[in-house]
């Protein structure tokens, strides 16, 4: 069933001409469609609306309605205003009171407009703000809805906290002893940094590890220098050394599965870390060297950048959702996340690592789809055209989103406690994970993949979101994140079905 269909059709009777649908209650066998509209309603009505429902309630449901006549007035359309800026936009909420509000209502709905200082007039607007309150608005009270804004002298004063800011937390990197030392440039190093935990610009650091790849190239004037990849258990790198006519011969010699050290600089070239290796000896870790878990930061006492809001879906959550899901599955929490990338490289050791320009994740608790978290975020380079083709997304749209690291910070939070869920897990995770590390953050929930899943479960010729979501008759807006993510969620709950267990 779909809520939009389900209207339309609803509505086809006189007095349910704008009907909205409020909520859906089940108990015991019975389902009951609760409608509320703005005009005078007839028997005849109801009974239509009685029939309508009855088509869309589960086999073996009896099907009732509950209709209820209510023309909004000015105050409460205000304080709906209000209460949907405070729940959905907090960060715009600061800066409007609620006597910067005015609504008027007319028979075919209504309008509103925002009282907000020059500086939050166009986020207003480019932020789509105005389009979300309407159609929050058009969910609970019959019409249409139109927002505007309305410039005001303002007063940003001291935005209050509803909790003190947290202390920096800063990343000590891990350090190993190097063993066997045998001089090549001669820097002799005694200690190591975990490769890790190199994230940051640096000079004079050292690494060491094992060569997993090595390559002498040549510069324009015919120089030769050394390309390395290098793993030290903890992370992989890539590397380049200008040798020296003293050592080049004895640099040539190291080969493969070889275990060297390199000091050098990690710096910033051309929007990325890469390391330049100053010198390169022979060494490596201690005998049996095991790198040491870092305990994650903790979870952030709250949210900064980005807020959860209510989201459901009529369809599955709250009609059918109780219908066959098991009971291990009810009693955990899940998050189902998506993202959108500047990019497919998720290796930092095979070049510039692409970056994180939307994020979106639903949350699933007691079987049901009950809050999501969506964000774009910044980006300090510009959208390949292809990426704009692909998803929709402009540099543009970017300007004025979240920092990465806070946008981190919420997901985190968000995902406490909880199992992730993604489709082609292996992608979206490494993104994750490695920006998440960036800011000390370790995300090692129990993950499940409706990739994997569905290729266990369904018989399709391809397995990708798109082709899932079709078999089940899901539709969606693909390459966008909160998109994804949704409807992702609701494969989740319809493949756990199916399997009657989670594995």
């Amino acid at each position: 069933m779909k809520s939009k269909q389900y209207l339309e059709e609803i509505r086809r009777a006189a007095g349910l001409g704008r009907a909205v649908l409020k909520k859906i209650e089940v108990k015991g066998r019975t389902v009951t469609f609760f409608l509320v509209t703005d005009k005078t309603y007839s028997a005849d009505d109801v009974e239509h609306a009685r029939t309508v429902s009855a088509r869309y309630a589960p086999e073996g449901f009896t099907a009732e309605v509950n209709v209820r006549k209510a023309v909004p007035d000015p105050e409460g359309i205000r304080r709906a205003v209000a209460d949907i800026l405070k729940t959905r936009f907090p960060a715009a909420a600061a800066f409007v009171d609620p006597e910067d509000i005015e609504a008027y209502v007319d028979e075919g709905g209504g309008r509103f407009f925002i009282g907000v200082g020059e500086a939050e007039r166009v986020r207003m607007h480019e932020d789509g703000i105005l389009d979300a309150v309407g159609a929050e608005l058009a969910k609970n009270f019959p019409g249409a809805w139109y927002g505007d804004v309305r410039a005001v002298e303002k007063d940003r004063g001291e935005i209050e906290r509803e909790a003190p800011p947290e202390a920096e937390y800063v990343i000590a990197p891990r350090m190993f002893d190097i063993e066997d030392y045998s001089p090549i440039d001669g820097a002799n190093p005694k200690h190591a940094i975990y490769i890790a935990d190199l994230q940051k610009e640096a000079q004079g650091v050292t690494v060491c590890g094992t060569v997993a790849y090595v390559e002498e190239r040549a510069t324009k004037n015919g120089k030769p220098y050394f390309s390395f990849s290098l793993t030290d258990g903890s992370a992989q790198m890539r590397c380049s050394y200008f040798s020296k006519k003293a050592t080049v011969e004895k640099v040539r010699e190291i080969k493969q599965g070889d275990m060297v050290c390199l000091t050098g600089d990690n710096e910033l070239f051309n929007g990325s870390l890469s390391f330049r290796a100053k010198q390169i000896d022979r060494g490596r870790p201690p005998e049996g060297f095991v790198p040491e878990e870092r305990p994650s930061r903790p979870v952030p006492s709250a949210y900064k950048a980005v807020f959860p809001v209510p989201v459901s879906d009529y369809v599955q959550a709250t009609l059918f959702g109780e219908a066959g899901i098991p009971e291990d599955f009810k009693k955990r929490e899940f998050v189902v996340f998506d993202l959108e990338t500047t990019g497919l490289n998720t290796n930092p050791a095979m070049g510039a690592m692409d970056r994180i320009i939307e994020l979106g994740a639903v949350k699933i608790r007691e079987g049901r789809i009950c809050e999501k978290l969506s964000t774009f975020v910044a980006c300090p380079v510009r959208l390949s055209e292809e990426i704009v083709k692909i998803t929709g997304i402009t540099d543009d749209m970017l300007v004025g989103a979240p920092a990465l690291p806070d946008v981190i910070a919420d997901f985190y939070k968000f995902t406490a406690g909880c199992s992730l869920v993604a489709h082609n897990m292996g992608f979206d995770y490494k993104f994750i994970s490695h920006y998440g590390a960036e800011e000390g953050y370790r995300f090692e929930q129990r993950q499940y993949d409706t990739l994997v899943m569905s290729q266990k479960l369904l018989r399709l010729n391809h397995h990708r979101l798109n082709d899932v979501a079709d078999f089940f008759g899901f539709t969606f807006h693909h390459h966008r994140a909160f998109d994804d993510a949704f409807v992702t969620a609701k494969i989740f709950i319809e493949l756990v079905k199916m399997a009657k267990k989670l594995d």
